[in-house]
């Protein structure tokens, strides 16, 4: 057990299985109390079961620790209210939001149905948002009332939000939303005490396991891409270590952890009027810009990412 978190009060989001399991028993190995959300269902969010929340908690609290169990939806505004509420009335306090939970439909955007891109959407960024605001009404009412505040907000997003990836559409805008939505959310909530970082996870987990890159690791890529190595950092992100870190996404495949940089203004010129001039004007633009990166960050060309030509 280590005290980076010690007598903290923590909610994770989609904590029942893989990376949101290893966040809650991390944050619960070093002191913290722990709300342990999950709606328990499939991959694609069909279903429910609380059985797996239940099984974090008794893990927690086999390990000396203190969890309770939330079967919320965090895509249901009301009830991610309700779960906020729920962590300041057991324990008096709310100190850390990790909001982890999601599901996967993917498709090519035309076979993609409307209900599809919606339920996607839903549980990432709109969940994302819904814990998000609840929490920070808590923390701003703390600060006006004349109370201090220790905020610590730890969202989700993705390599394929940030770099792009083919079949995920809906996940990927998502995610990418999720990293604009920390960035702003840093800004607004940084005079209150409350720190906001966002992950770009890589790791085998139930919902990765079939994916090209993941479906051929064998026992030892496996433990390589553990989950567990995404909690490290979010454990210190949590701690007071990191209080001057806002605002940033985090890159992290395996041990490996790095920082993904922001959109950046690349080479620019000046318009024409007339826009058959910008043939030559664009090429010269693309020339030097630098390329899309592939999943792995890395610039790159490939089929349908921009190339230098045109």
């Amino acid at each position: 057990m280590g005290n980076l978190c010690d007598g903290r009060v923590a909610i994770v989001t989609g904590a029942g299985r893989g990376i949101g399991r290893e966040h809650a028993l991390m944050l619960a190995s070093q002191g913290a109390k722990v709300v342990v959300n999950d709606l328990g269902g499939d991959v694609d969010g069909a279903g429910g079961d609380l059985s797996p929340a239940q099984e974090v908690v008794a893990e927690i609290e086999a390990m000396g620790g203190q969890a309770l169990v939330n079967g919320a939806n965090v895509a249901d505004f009301a009830a991610a209210g309700e779960m906020v509420q729920q962590a300041i009335d057991a324990w008096g306090r709310l100190d850390i939001l990790v909001n982890n939970a999601g599901i996967l439909r993917d498709r090519m955007v035309f076979s993609m149905a409307e209900e599809d891109f919606d339920a996607v959407v839903n549980v990432h960024l709109k969940g994302t948002f819904s814990t998000t605001h609840h929490a920070s009404v808590f923390w701003r009412e703390t600060v006006k009332a004349g109370g201090e505040t220790f905020g610590r907000i730890v969202n989700t997003s993705s390599p394929s939000g940030i770099y792009g990836n083919v079949g995920q559409s809906n996940y990927g805008a998502a995610k990418a939303g999720i990293a604009a939505f920390t960035v702003i959310t840093a800004m607004e909530l940084v005079k209150y005490g409350v720190t906001v970082n966002c992950l770009a996870p890589a790791a085998y987990t139930r919902m990765t396991s079939e994916l090209p890159g993941f479906n051929n690791l064998d026992d030892e890529g496996q433990e390589d891409m553990g989950p567990r190595w995404i909690s490290v950092i979010t454990a210190w992100l949590c701690s007071d270590a990191a209080q001057n870190v806002t605002g940033r996404v985090f890159d992290v495949v395996g041990n490996r952890v790095g920082i993904a940089e922001q959109w950046h203004l690349g080479p620019t010129a000046t318009q024409p009027e007339d826009p058959a001039e910008l043939t030559d004007i664009v090429a010269g633009l693309m020339a030097e810009a630098q390329l899309n990166p592939d999943m792995g960050g890395m610039p790159t060309e490939g089929p349908g990412r921009p190339s230098n030509n045109i």
